[in-house]
């Protein structure tokens, strides 16, 4: 419990910063490049690391293995979602994307009843769905500030958190024991790197970057891609899943906080009641949050 704590703090400081550095490179980088550089950072740490633990040959031998999975997962838990994520930020606060982006457990809940109907939600779970949902209205808006763009932009990070819940339906279903954390990690951004790189080339920027965009998909590559991989790999060994998820009702506390001081976004009051209502559906929704009504 001791070293639990911290390194959820250190995950939730680290994955809420991300948010942050999108903001500042979208203003530079189209989106495609911004996560094709991003990768481009983290790949070689990651297969390096991997390296590090069981062996250069190893190391190649469980990427093949894991072949169409990685892929799989490249595309739907990297590729697509950062892509989508940086496109809404084009559009909207970094910490309303984080807000939108907290909605991935609910997705996986609502696609699992499609995808999975052996399984079934009780009562309790579809109203925590309920309030998740009339969250994410009240945070998006019939007539959002930023206009209908922002809206735009609100709906492209929900498309993420619907790419994140297919990819994590996927794992649970077929990856089992086929791999660790670390070879999925290293597979699954390696594929995602080479899946971008045709889109990438293509959006290229005109002038030069400035220095800070430079600086914060660095950041994006080595601390919120490969380092916070390992860590949450390391998590996940160490105190299970149930405990690590928890992670994710952090991450729109921390980005909202960035966004503020950082970047002066506002926090208004539709923001905060979405977030309320959206860690509220999404704690009720996923089970986690249990009921027990007095006999």
């Amino acid at each position: 419990m001791r070293g639990y704590v911290p390194l959820l703090l250190l995950l939730a400081a680290i994955w809420g910063s991300s948010y942050l550095f999108i903001k500042v490179a979208v203003r530079d980088f189209a989106p495609a490049a911004m996560v094709e550089l991003r990768l481009l950072f983290a790949v070689p740490l990651l297969i390096g690391y991997l390296a590090s633990q069981v062996g250069g040959r190893k190391a190649i031998s469980d990427l093949r293995r894991v072949g169409r999975v990685g892929v799989v997962l490249g595309l739907a838990n990297a590729a697509l979602p950062f892509t989508l994520i940086a496109w809404g930020e084009q559009h909207v606060d970094s910490g309303i994307a984080a807000i939108a982006n907290a909605t991935v457990p609910i997705f996986v809940v609502l696609l699992a009843l499609h995808f999975r109907p052996e399984e079934r939600i009780t009562r309790l779970q579809a109203a925590g769905i309920a309030i998740g949902i009339v969250g994410v209205a009240v945070l998006a808006g019939f007539n959002p500030t930023g206009g209908w763009w922002a809206f735009a932009g609100t709906v492209a990070v929900l498309l993420s958190s619907v790419s994140y819940a297919a990819a994590n339906l996927y794992a649970g279903k077929r990856v089992g024991t086929l791999a660790s954390g670390p070879v999925l990690a290293s597979a699954s951004m390696l594929a995602a790197l080479v899946l971008l790189a045709p889109f990438a080339l293509l959006r290229l920027p005109s002038a030069t970057p400035s220095w800070q965009a430079i600086a914060s998909v660095a950041a994006l590559g080595i601390l919120g891609t490969a380092l916070a991989q390992i860590a949450f790999y390391r998590m996940l060994r160490l105190y299970g899943s149930a405990r690590s998820s928890l992670v994710a009702y952090l991450l729109p506390v921390t980005a909202l906080a960035y966004g503020a001081v950082l970047l002066d976004e506002p926090i208004t009051a539709a923001t905060l009641v979405g977030l309320v209502l959206i860690l509220a559906g999404v704690a009720i929704g996923s089970g986690r949050l249990k009921v027990t009504w007095p006999r």
